[in-house]
């Protein structure tokens, strides 16, 4: 007997069912970090054994590759696949308009690669991840580790003439030590608030030396589906003018509530 989800759970696993029914056999797909890109990747893997879909996957960092390949799917590099058909992967925050705040993972350099080399990229998120206006939820930068302080302090001088409502920083942690991203770097996460400019933000964060890569993801989002707890997932598309609802039951998917464990 499996334990019930919670409601947040239940509504990442609808959006991650959702979102696992537009990979199509021969694409080329890539594969998000986080809690709901795991239910995906559970989900796809389930998809593959019982209907026999096959396709090939590129992971944004390595624990969603080792996961992938505990579920079956086959992963290569990205240079090894080329471009990509469609990249699938959650979001800490998303906005009327499909601009994005991802990173909470450690993840989001590899993230926007791969969302970037693909003809569409699509977010999964619980309906608690939607905002009126990006930066409740802290900015991540990635920044190499030498002087990391002087690029933590030079972000700060940058903040200042910003419309932001908050400006303070802290270097990412892993208990009693620094995070460290796949790629080797720092993490420092911005504590903004609010965000009114979020193109002029990601512009000028990225002309910081010691700055690889800022976790606003700015028009590469092409479409949302958004989880809720009773099962329903909407597919937002913009682009297309259409928004679709689905409702999914959770019965008969024990083997995939009782594997994931992110």
């Amino acid at each position: 007997m499996t334990t019930p989800l919670s409601p947040i759970d239940a509504a990442k696993y609808a959006a991650a069912k959702r979102a696992s029914l537009l990979v199509e056999s021969g694409m080329k797909v890539g594969l998000g970090t986080g809690s709901t890109a795991a239910w995906l990747v559970r989900a796809l893997g389930e998809r593959q054994r019982t209907e026999g879909l096959h396709f090939r996957a590129t992971a944004t960092s390595s624990r969603t590759a080792a996961l992938a390949r505990d579920c079956g799917i086959e992963v290569a590099d990205l240079d090894d696949l080329g471009w990509l058909d469609l990249t699938i992967d959650g979001a800490d925050e998303f906005d009327g308009e499909l601009q994005l705040i991802k990173g909470g993972g450690g993840a989001l350099l590899q993230e926007k690669i791969v969302a970037t080399a693909s003809d569409r990229m699509v977010v999964i998120a619980d309906a608690a991840k939607e905002v009126e206006t990006l930066g409740a939820f802290p900015l991540p930068v990635e920044v190499v580790r030498f002087g990391w302080r002087t690029t933590k302090a030079l972000v700060g001088e940058l903040l200042v003439g910003l419309d932001v409502m908050g400006r303070d920083s802290t270097l990412r942690m892993n208990g009693d030590a620094p995070f460290v991203t796949d790629e080797g770097h720092y993490i420092i996460d911005l504590h903004l608030g609010r965000i009114a400019g979020v193109r002029q933000l990601t512009l000028v964060l990225n002309q910081i030396p010691g700055v690889v890569e800022n976790g606003l993801f700015v028009d590469v989002c092409d479409a949302v589906v958004i989880g809720h707890s009773d099962g329903r997932a909407e597919l937002r598309d913009p682009g297309a003018g259409t928004s679709e609802v689905l409702r999914f039951d959770f019965a008969g998917d024990d083997n995939i509530f009782t594997e994931v464990g992110d």
